[in-house]
């Protein structure tokens, strides 16, 4: 049952003035490379990378539910070059627990990134059954999925960047689609029953047991610039997996996104989702995740409001406790199941927690800046983004325009506008913001 309305006595009620904001445009690295597909051919002409293909192989291909720039492309290259070393591709969900924890859930987030059978070139295979392949020093258990421990060969194709929850070398990339990823919902839970702060040391010891037993051949390890665009594509072999990999991070890192400011009063999130981030909304840009976590203190922002989700997160809000306020249409688009399959797996169930609705954009905006202390609305400082992905084009309040002029990191492209909402309370973009607003049809 949808909740339609809330009613809430708020003292002087949410008619407040709303400062005026200023499009803005954030300068990054614009490095980018002109043709994935061109790209994986050259790596795969390494001989190093080449070799691991013989005639007659199945090869495992895990890919992943992230929203990889380029991931349709990515994958049906590195199938190509499988099938021309001779190899029999198919491609398998690595994933852990999302797609609600089951095998068609995780076949339809792979449709939605256009990773099927008619686009790739080879079969994809979902399935949520497992093997167990042994126990690490401190006896959790270690799993990959079924289908993939019967191939000959496993590659996986993913993207490196930093985590959402823990801090390492190696974070987010091919150790962790091999430990996590592959490992399905039951790897994912067991390994996440250690709690994060273990995953520096236990991934990478998890990847060379699975490494021990099963023939893990490269990775296809992908770097995207701060415009959700891909800038480095790598094969990284087995050998070197360990030592490359925090040389890729480290790339990654100095290349995403962020947002140029230490510390202000209110952000705007258009719309969250499991293709933007593992947590929704990346911790690393929004400077705040769950409960006990280090490492993600910047910027610090006192109030979050996010207002929708993203249609290929399928309802999984996972991250949506971040916020301090959401919209009922959030709210109302939420699959608690899937949700819940989430970070329960990842037993940081703080990842799910709902907080404060309100009917509309208009009273969720007004309530956040009315609530921040000790500061007047027309003085908030705001920043008003689509997403944690697409950081270029933003809006800022005229209180932080003082900060913007004269830093070569920004161009303003245009004057102080009013928010404007429509005839419902949802969010219209700013007339000087070349981009649609999430909300906006």
């Amino acid at each position: 049952m949808l909740l339609e309305r809330v009613e809430v006595n708020i003292d002087g009620g949410l008619d407040i003035p709303l400062p005026r904001m200023v499009p803005v445009r954030q300068k990054f690295d614009t490095t980018k490379l002109a043709s994935v597909t061109s790209a994986i051919q050259k790596q795969f002409q390494r001989k190093e990378i080449a070799a691991k293909i013989k005639p007659g192989m199945t090869i495992a291909v895990g890919c992943g539910s992230r929203g990889v720039a380029n991931v349709r492309e990515a994958a049906t290259a590195t199938v190509a070059e499988i099938k021309k070393l001779g190899g029999k591709p198919f491609i398998f969900p690595a994933m852990g627990s999302h797609g609600a924890g089951t095998a068609e859930g995780q076949r339809q987030v792979l449709a939605g990134y256009g990773v099927t059978e008619e686009n790739v070139g080879c079969p994809v295979r979902a399935t949520m059954e497992t093997v167990e392949l042994g126990k690490t020093k401190n006896g959790t258990p270690v799993y990959m999925d079924a289908y993939a421990a019967e191939a000959q060969g496993i590659v996986f194709v993913c993207r490196i960047k930093p985590h959402t929850n823990f801090r390492a070398p190696i974070e987010s990339g091919v150790v962790k689609m091999m430990t996590i990823g592959m490992g399905k919902i039951r790897g994912a839970t067991t390994l996440h029953t250690n709690g994060m702060d273990q995953f520096p040391d236990l991934l990478p010891e998890a990847a060379k047991l699975i490494m021990s037993k099963k023939p893990f051949l490269f990775g296809v390890g992908m770097i995207e610039n701060a415009h959700d665009e891909t800038m480095l594509v790598e094969a990284v072999p087995a050998e070197t997996l360990f030592t490359r990999e925090p040389d890729l991070q480290t790339i990654a890192k100095q290349q995403m996104g962020r947002l140029f400011f230490d510390a202000f009063d209110v952000l705007i999130v258009e719309e969250i989702g499991k293709n933007i981030s593992g947590a929704g909304a990346d911790p690393n840009v929004i400077g705040r995740n769950q409960r006990g976590i280090v490492g993600f203190d910047k910027p610090a922002i006192t109030k979050i409001v996010m207002l929708d989700l993203t249609e290929p997160t399928h309802g999984n809000a996972t991250g949506v406790g971040m916020a301090d306020v959401v919209t009922m249409k959030l709210l109302n688009q939420i699959d608690f199941g899937a949700t819940y399959a989430n970070v329960i797996a990842a037993t940081y169930l703080d990842g799910a927690a709902i907080p404060l609705v309100m009917n509309n954009s208009k009273e969720a905006i007004a309530l956040a800046i009315k609530s921040v202390p000790r500061v007047k609305p027309l003085d908030c400082k705001v920043i008003w983004i689509r997403n944690t992905l697409e950081l270029t084009l933003i809006a800022i309040s005229e209180a932080l325009l003082d900060q913007v002029r004269g830093d070569k990191r920004f161009d303003i492209l245009g004057e102080p506008e009013p928010f404007r909402f429509d005839a419902a309370g949802e969010l219209l973009p700013l007339k000087g913001l070349p981009r649609k607003v999430a909300h906006a049809g």
